[in-house]
């Protein structure tokens, strides 16, 4: 049983490798036609402590936010698809 689980644990490393390499190449490719990279706008908050373990939101305005057009973040940026989805950043 543990020789199983083993192998599927390698199996899943070796899948999740190979799909990043992937990712790398078609997104490099991308990056080369002038569309790998992408913007979003991001709605900023600045959370300021309190007492009594209480927090208060200030609203910093909208930015616009460069993103990799990728399954996983490349040059620095988080995907593009993830920040479509999480469109609200907290700073503490």
């Amino acid at each position: 049983m543990r020789r199983m689980a083993a192998r599927a644990l390698v199996g899943l490393a070796v899948a999740l490798a190979f799909l990043y390499v992937g990712d790398m190449a078609v997104w490099g490719v991308r990056a080369k036609l002038g569309t790998g990279m992408g913007k979003v706008t991001v709605s900023r908050f600045v959370v300021a402590p309190l007492k009594g373990n209480k927090e208060e939101y200030y609203f910093d305005g909208t930015a616009v936010v460069a993103c990799s057009r990728s399954i996983f973040p490349q040059a620095g940026s988080g995907a593009c698809w993830w920040l479509n989805r999480h469109r609200v950043v907290f700073e503490r």
